[in-house]
This record gives structure tokens, sequence and C-alpha cells, in this order.
């Protein structure tokens, strides 16, 4: 019997994994690889350089999407779908005549903790069609000192790129906690702000496009890897930050009292409520704070995140697509047991949620107190087929609890 051999490379069936035979010929996996590899890089060569493939997201049916998951926020949300759609047209851009070329509109978000900077990031990222990584800002140190470099945030997004630099090129940046890197103190000091002003000065270039060599393996652990080289020309940088006691300098600046109200000196006839007062917020109110202005000028797109009150934590309980009310049924549903939370018990766990200021966290913490019991419980009851949750309930196994303990700030 003759031996079947690959028509293309000559390998003997036995060499290869797999050996596909036509009528007259046959080809083994190999070069079936081999083949594949080059009619990709074949029409890729025949593709438009200048016109990227991915669809134009309009700006309105991408906020619908966030609509699904986030509650509220909708200045927040139309700014950054805005951003995210001229992102979009500035990659899509061809070159004309007339020289204008489109700069990009990083964005820098001001809200409390559990406001949802973070999921509208996460959320976005749900539609997006090109690669998009959350970075945190807290690690990051100047160079040459302990922590991580601010090059390691492109790290994230070209494994989020699968290590496609063309790719990770046209991607979008999520950093985090950026105010955790605000100037220590307005007083020139011996010592260095290496995790301070340090690395806002480290960041000036990356936000403003440049050429960054990028350890694809991350920083320091490995000195001897090939750097990748990344033009951060055309990648879009978002920022969110809690910005922890920027009211009172919001306040100062409107001549507002201690309590929140304006004063008779004031101009403006609006009351201003303390817990409105990051509406008001501006680039000067950053600055104040500890931003260093190059950096606040590399953020152009200044928007923020209202507290959440009494019917947005309501809404988030249970309208969202991934809602607390809907991941506990769904947990329950597991075990072939029903739950059910009577409405007074939702406006109970609100309650408690505005009392200790948690935000939208704070939700899940007091959801877990009250359940905690009745998870631990009922898996091994094989009678157990309902759980109602009633104020009574949710009060009972609430005071039972380590919350109980705490005092209201």
């Amino acid at each position: 019997m003759a031996q079947v051999t690959c028509s293309f490379c000559g390998r003997n069936k036995k060499d290869v994994d797999l050996m596909i035979s036509g009528i007259h010929a046959h080809i083994c996996d190999k070069c079936i690889a081999q083949a594949n590899q080059i009619l990709a890089e074949e029409m890729k060569a025949k593709e438009d350089p200048t016109s990227p493939s991915f669809n134009l997201i309009k700006p309105k049916e991408m906020k619908q999407h966030l609509d699904q998951y986030v509650i509220g926020q909708d200045d927040a949300k139309k700014v950054m779908s805005v951003a995210v759609y001229n992102h979009y047209k500035r990659l899509m851009q061809k070159k004309t005549d007339d020289d204008v070329t489109i700069e990009k509109s990083n964005i820098i978000m001001v809200g409390e903790t559990g406001t949802g900077k973070t999921y509208l990031a996460r959320s976005l990222a749900k539609i997006l069609q090109v690669p998009f990584c959350i970075a945190d800002a807290t690690v990051l140190t100047e160079a040459g000192y302990v922590g991580e470099d601010v090059e390691s945030i492109l790290t994230r997004l070209l494994q989020s790129a699968d290590y496609d630099v063309e790719s990770a090129e046209r991607g979008i940046v999520y950093i985090d906690e950026i105010d955790k890197i605000a100037r220590k103190s307005d007083n020139p000091s011996i010592t260095r702000d290496v995790s301070g002003e340090g690395v806002q000065q480290a960041m000036l270039k990356l936000l403003e496009g440049t050429s960054v060599n990028v350890p694809p393996q991350g920083g320091r652990k490995h000195p001897d890897q090939k750097m990748i080289n990344i033009n951060t020309e055309n990648i879009l940088f978002i920022c969110g930050g809690a910005f922890d006691g920027i009211t009172r300098n919001i306040g100062s600046r409107l001549n507002t009292r201690p309590l929140g109200f304006n004063s008779k000196t004031s101009d403006s006839n609006v009351d201003l409520k303390k817990e409105n007062l990051l509406e008001y917020v501006t680039a000067q109110d950053l600055k104040s704070f500890g931003l260093i202005p190059e950096l606040i000028g590399r953020l152009p797109v200044l928007t923020h995140l209202d507290p959440l009150d009494r019917t947005a934590l309501k809404k988030i309980l249970t309208e969202p697509k991934n809602a607390l009310v809907k991941q506990y049924t769904k947990l329950f549903q597991m075990e072939g047991i029903e739950i059910e939370f009577k409405k007074n018990a939702l406006d109970y766990i609100v309650d408690k949620a505005v009392e200790f200021k948690l935000g939208a966290r704070g939700l899940r913490s007091i959801c877990e107190a009250i359940i905690n019991d009745a998870m631990f419980d009922m898996p091994s009851d094989e009678s157990a087929k309902k759980l109602v949750i009633t104020k009574a309930y949710a009060e009972g196994k609430f005071e039972k609890s380590k919350f109980k303990k705490l005092k209201v700030a």
C-alpha cells in the first residue's frame, strides 16, 4: 500500500496530526494553518487602512444600552456616549486637503463612591468593538520607585487587544481612582511626591499622544523582555475619581455657607444644596484639589455623577438587567427555591443604604446581611420551596448583623 504524504510539504501521514484527502491530492494540518495565515495577510493588505473594521454606534443607541445597566446619571452617560462616538469618527477620518485634524477628547468623571463610575465604564465595554481596559491609578509611581510604571496601563490594553498593536492603538482606557494621585501638598518639599504629582507628570505625554515602549508582561518582573512600541495618539482615556472633599472647594468658590445653602452675598438665586454641589464642579476645583494644570488641560471633557437618592437606589435594586433582586432570584432558582421581596422590605433596605451613605455598593452588603441565613440553611432543606422577604423579616435579620453596631456618620 502506498504511503500517504502531503502534496505540499511531503510530510508522511504518521508525522502530522491531521491529513485531509482530496481526489488526487492530500494536505496536512500544518500546511492548512500556513495557507490560512497567508490568506489573512493578503486580505488585510487589500483592505483600506483608513477605514477600520467596526460599526459606528450612534450616541443615542449607546446611551440606550447604558440605560439598561445604569440607573440615572443622564449627564455622564450623554458625555461618555458622545466622546466614544467621536472617538470612532476620529478613527474613521480620511485625509483631506483642508488639514483639519480632530483631536481626541479625554474625559474626567467626578462622583461620590458607589454612584457608578466604574460600572458605567464596564457597561460601556460591553458594546464597544475596540479594545477596552480598566486600570487603577493607586498603584502607579514614578519610574524607578516601588510600584507600577505609568506604561503598565498600556500593558493591560495590549492584553485586551490580544497583543495586536494596531488594534490596541485605537482602544479606550479607563483609569480609576485618578483622585488618589493628587498632589499631597501645595508646599514645596525636599522629598519627591513619587505617587502623586510625579505620576501626574509621567501621564502627561501618555494622555496627549506619544510613542511609548510598553513591557508586554508588566514592568519590572521581566527586565529582559522585548518592549512593544505603542502610539497613544488614537487611544481615548477616560478618568474617574471620588474626589472626596472637593465639595468644600466648590462651596467656598460659590460663597456658600458650611451647611451648603447660599449666603446673602451670593449673586445666584439658585438654591445650592450640599447634595448637588458636584453639578458646579470646574477645572478650577480640580486644580484646588491637587491635580496639576497640565493634566487637567489634557482631560478637556469634565462630567459629574449625581449622588444617589432613595428613588435611584430603589430602581437599582429592581430595574437594571443585573439588578440585585434579579441576581438573588437566579441564585435561589438554581436551588429550586422561589424568592419574593415585598415592597416594604425593599423600602427598608433603601432607607438603610441612605443612612449609611455607602451608595449602590451598600445595597449589596445590606441584602447579604438579611439573606445570608436563608442562603445558608435553605439549600440543605429539601422541603423549602419559597422565601418571602417582608419588612419584619428584613428588620429582624438586620438587627442581628454587624451593621447594627455601626455608627451613622
